[in-house]
């Protein structure tokens, strides 16, 4: 420092330069810090990546690959995982009472949430058998209660829990947010929208469940979609949406279910350009091939 500057200059100047000391050593402490928190983070999501990792293995094996033969009823099935976020869950499983069968078709918000759904599931397992006389509506809140408790804010599942009576061919069924059912007329070709008869099941939602009923005809269809299918979105980031799901379903052959399977997933497919898809889809088709059943008595 020149010998020429004042001495208040000079020792504001020293201040200064241990002020700036302190700060660089701040600074290193900080960056040190900083570090070690980014350590700590990428261990933490590479650990939250197994666990999710895991969840969709789990739920992807849990989906089943073969479902029932139902006497009177002709069923096709097709799943797609995403990669991106999933956790679509479906069954079709039979009654004790061989009168009755139940279909349940669930679109969670997530890997991990999906994987919350099946615990409750593989839970009730053992009293699902007594519950499957009970109400839909019923049900479905026996596993709201089971579920909700260990739910996370943001976290959802949409769920439709529908049961068949082989004597009368109605079907009731109680639906749970946004999922894509229809019910295709056999004679007037109409297809008419299952409205959902409460909210998804997510943290906070105070749930009024409710059973509608739908009478099944010959050659009559059930399309089941979960969010996946209308949510695909191209490169542009248009959506395949519910008007093209429901052209697609009213343009479809009608000669068999596994056609009207292949080819929703054909249309998103295409809609997709090869987009990866952003939620799981699936897509379950029933129809009714025949009235008159003989049941084996038990």
């Amino acid at each position: 420092m020149r010998d020429d500057v004042p001495g208040d200059l000079k020792k504001r100047v020293l201040e200064l330069e241990l002020e700036v000391a302190e700060r660089e050593k701040d600074l290193a402490t900080y960056r040190s810090e900083l570090a070690r928190v980014n350590k700590r983070l990428e261990h933490l999501i590479g650990s939250l990546n197994k666990e999710i990792e895991m969840a969709h293995v789990i739920q992807q094996r849990l989906v089943p690959t073969e479902l029932p033969h139902i006497q009177g009823f002709e069923v096709s099935t097709k799943y797609s995982p995403s990669s991106v976020r999933g956790g679509d869950y479906y069954d079709l499983f039979e009654h004790q009472d061989p009168n009755r069968f139940s279909l349940i078709l669930a679109s969670s918000s997530g890997y991990a949430m999906s994987a919350l759904l099946l615990s409750v599931l593989l839970k009730l397992t053992g009293q699902m058998e007594a519950r499957r006389g009970a109400e839909p509506s019923q049900v479905l809140s026996d596993m709201a209660e089971e579920l909700l408790p260990s739910t996370q804010i943001g976290d959802q599942t949409d769920i439709f829990y529908g049961v068949v009576d082989r004597r009368t061919y109605d079907l009731k069924y109680s639906l749970a947010g946004e999922l894509y059912i229809f019910h295709q007329d056999d004679s007037s070709g109409k297809i008419s929208v299952f409205e959902p008869t409460t909210e998804a099941l997510r943290s906070g939602n105070k749930l009024i469940m409710k059973t509608q009923v739908q009478r099944l005809n010959p050659r009559d269809r059930l399309i089941l979609c979960s969010r996946g299918a209308v949510e695909a979105q191209n490169l542009d980031g248009e959506s395949f949406g519910v008007d093209r799901l429901l052209r697609t379903i009213k343009e479809s052959p009608r000669n068999g279910v596994h056609k009207l399977r292949n080819e929703i997933h054909y249309q998103i497919e295409k809609h997709g350009s090869g987009k990866e898809l952003q939620r799981d889809v699936t897509v379950l088709v029933l129809e009714v091939k025949d009235r008159i059943i003989t049941l084996a008595r038990k």
